[in-house]
């Protein structure tokens, strides 16, 4: 298993399997068209969640449960749908909608965790959170131009050996992890600033 990563209030765990079978690099993205339309209108109802929530926060200090349920919702099913289009795993991810901070299992190889902040909230930084996040959204852009490097090259990798190079693999799912990070941040699910690691 893929170690959670550095100590923060979201982590996510990945099980790979020991080898992939070599068409799916060719077929992966066309089957999971299904959860990336599913995951295009929860970007959007999660886009409109994190505006609500700004304004909770910033009135009352404190996040509602069921606001930050969407947003878990949302990242985990991102996770789940990534990992699968970019053929880290063959398991096609469950149409699940699971709203909880700890992992349902309802998933095996994706492990997201969360530990949300739902009272006594910094309302300084989560006034200024759209600057704050710039840095993190920067870097992590660079990364994921990288990322794309190394799916590139993985694909002929599984196409030929049916396996994933394994430091690629364990790049990609850092790269995931620090997404995760500053989605949970920029969603305002935490108020803790994430590390700028990988891992």
């Amino acid at each position: 298993m893929a170690g959670e990563g550095t100590a923060y209030p979201a982590t996510f765990a990945f099980t790979p399997p020991e080898k992939i079978a070599n068409w799916r690099p060719l077929v992966n993205w066309l089957l999971a068209i299904p959860h990336v339309i599913v995951l295009y209108f929860l970007g959007l109802v999660a886009s409109v969640v994190g505006l609500i929530s700004w304004f909770v926060i910033l009135f009352t200090g404190n996040l509602p449960l069921g606001l930050a349920n969407v947003q878990m919702m949302y990242i985990r099913y991102w996770l789940r749908t990534y990992t699968f289009i970019d053929f880290l795993r063959e398991d096609y991810p469950p149409f699940a909608f699971n709203a909880l901070a700890a992992d349902p299992g309802d998933d095996p190889p994706v492990r997201v965790e969360f530990e949300p902040e739902f009272e006594n909230r910094n309302r300084l930084t989560v006034g200024f959170r759209f600057i704050l996040v710039i840095p993190q959204a920067i870097v992590l852009g660079l990364l994921f131009v990288v990322l794309s490097v190394c799916v590139l090259i993985a694909f002929f990798a599984v196409l030929f050996t049916g396996k994933w190079p394994e430091g690629l693999r364990d790049f990609v799912v850092n790269v995931y992890r620090w997404w995760l990070r500053v989605s949970a941040y920029a969603l305002l699910l935490v108020d803790e600033y994430p590390p700028f690691a990988l891992g």
